[in-house]
């Protein structure tokens, strides 16, 4: 159901996914005192979760550190699948009465801020038509994916293919491929996830890759989360869970990008254990660049290469030359046969939603900005991101932020401010916002805002970091406060 209509809120969420609705709580109960409303541009809660329907869906993180730190995650598996995951966001939103703040079918299409009163004007694109909303505060948690629109190149002859051509981001609820030949095309984690999901009932499933990314297994359950949470009271074993999961996380990462030819022998390693196939391990799984140079795709309980040890999968490293009536031709000549091609291409970035400010009548330019503390943007007063970590789970810096956004808005309320915007003290020198190698970040990521080379301007992918001193920051040193006129 559709939140109370009010003209005006103090603040404003965009995005009811995982993200939104852990603001929502953060803001209830930090900031009690203040009135808000999410909108929500499609016409159910969950984003991403709900999004996403192709077989297998899953996180890529643990749903101990994934989930919510004041929502125990209760369910056996620790990688959870997709629809697990929304019921938990349904559920967080309906403990906590968040639900009866989102606006459905509401879609931010202008924001623009002005001085003189200090608010927000957002235009908004409803069922009923256009209509306009003031808000104080601006708190987007739309992520940066482009949810209309994945990634999708042509390829030559895709016209001539006989069969059916899929993208994952619109997964077709009538999709039938029991006894089909399927190629699926990438070999990110939505290929790796789609290949085993799919192999049982397909005739073939025939994962496509230009060339390897890397992989790794990881256990679907935790058996040391299961004993602590049969020792422990709920609340206190997932505190314990969380805190053992984002050491060891965070360890592995620094092991990864430390002794990255240590770390390539183990994932290599690994696999081969599995597989037993050195051959196969050195064409197909041994990437040429260093892990977590881009993220590491993680497959619980290894169920990608049991497939293909079963012979209900495999994998082709080679270039498409042509797409032809019966499949795909590549260019060592080999003719892969299709009913279905599954184009996991990757995802194609959108800033904030697609909303692009507009300050005092100027329309602000994000890829000139820069981003302090990972949340508010220089020249855009009362506005913040919510932007997850790309070495480990969203949310653990996502409730950073929701944390952040109420101590600023706390800061206004004690200094009376009515407007407050980050400034650098200095130069700074600038670096992309997310520093990752990954073809679908490469693409889009000079239109984003910069961070700087410094703290508080440096996004940092630490979590132990980042607690320690997110809340501790002083915002009178880097928040410029204004009072209203």
């Amino acid at each position: 159901m559709n939140g109370e209509v009010r003209d005006h809120v103090d603040v404003v969420i965009v995005g009811a996914g995982l993200s939104g609705v852990g603001a929502a709580y953060r803001l209830q109960t930090e900031c009690p005192g203040k009135s808000y409303a999410i909108l929500e541009a499609r016409d159910t809660m969950g984003g991403t979760w709900d999004l996403f329907r192709y077989p297998g869906i899953r996180s890529d993180s643990d749903m101990f550190t994934l989930g919510y730190p004041f929502k125990p995650w209760r369910d056996a598996k620790a990688i959870a699948d997709g629809p697990s995951i929304l019921r938990y966001i349904k559920e967080t939103a309906a403990e906590f009465g968040i639900d009866q703040h989102i606006r459905y079918q509401t879609k931010v299409v202008a924001a623009e801020w002005d001085s003189d009163i200090s608010r927000w004007t957002l235009t908004v694109r409803t069922a009923a038509g256009e209509r306009t909303l003031t808000c104080g505060f601006l708190y987007t948690c739309a992520g940066y994916y482009n949810y209309d629109q994945g990634h999708a190149p042509e390829f030559p002859g895709a016209a001539s293919f006989a069969g059916q051509t899929v993208h994952p981001q619109f997964w077709p609820e009538d999709l039938d491929y029991a006894g089909k030949r399927v190629v699926v095309i990438g070999s990110g984690a939505t290929a790796v996830t789609l290949v085993p999901a799919m192999a049982d009932a397909a005739a073939s499933v025939t994962m496509l890759q230009r060339s390897p990314s890397w992989i790794s297994p990881v256990p679907g359950r935790d058996k040391q989360a299961d004993k602590l949470r049969d020792l422990l009271p709920p609340d206190l074993a997932h505190k314990v869970i969380r805190t053992k999961n984002i050491l060891f996380n965070i360890g592995f990462y620094q092991y990864c990008r430390r002794r990255p030819e240590s770390a390539r022998k183990l994932l290599t390693g690994l696999t081969t254990r599995i597989l037993k196939d050195e051959k196969a391990v050195a064409e197909h799984f041994t990437p040429s660049y260093n892990p977590w140079d881009q993220r590491l795709c993680a497959v619980p309980d290894a169920d990608f290469f049991k497939a293909m040890k079963k012979g209900k999968a495999e994998v082709v490293t080679d270039h498409i030359e042509t797409f032809v009536p019966e499949g795909i031709q590549l260019k060592s000549g080999r003719v892969l046969p299709a009913d279905i091609v599954i184009t996991a291409t990757g995802l194609q970035l959108l800033a904030f939603g697609g909303i692009t400010p507009i300050v005092d009548g100027r329309k602000v330019d994000l890829a000139e900005q820069f981003v302090w503390q990972g949340a508010m943007l220089t020249g855009i007063p009362n506005f913040a991101v919510c932007l997850g970590y790309t070495n480990a789970s969203w949310t653990l810096r996502a409730d950073l932020t929701h944390r952040l956004v109420c101590k600023v808005l706390r800061h206004m309320d004690r200094n009376r401010f009515a407007a407050v915007v980050p400034e650098p003290a200095g130069n700074l020198s600038e670096r992309p916002l997310l520093d990752l190698a990954s073809g679908y970040i490469q693409r889009s990521i000079a239109d984003f805002p910069r961070q700087g080379d410094r703290h508080p301007w440096k996004v940092r992918q630490n979590y132990i970091l980042d607690t320690a001193t997110t809340m501790r920051t002083n915002l009178h040193k880097t928040l410029t406060g204004t009072r209203a006129r």
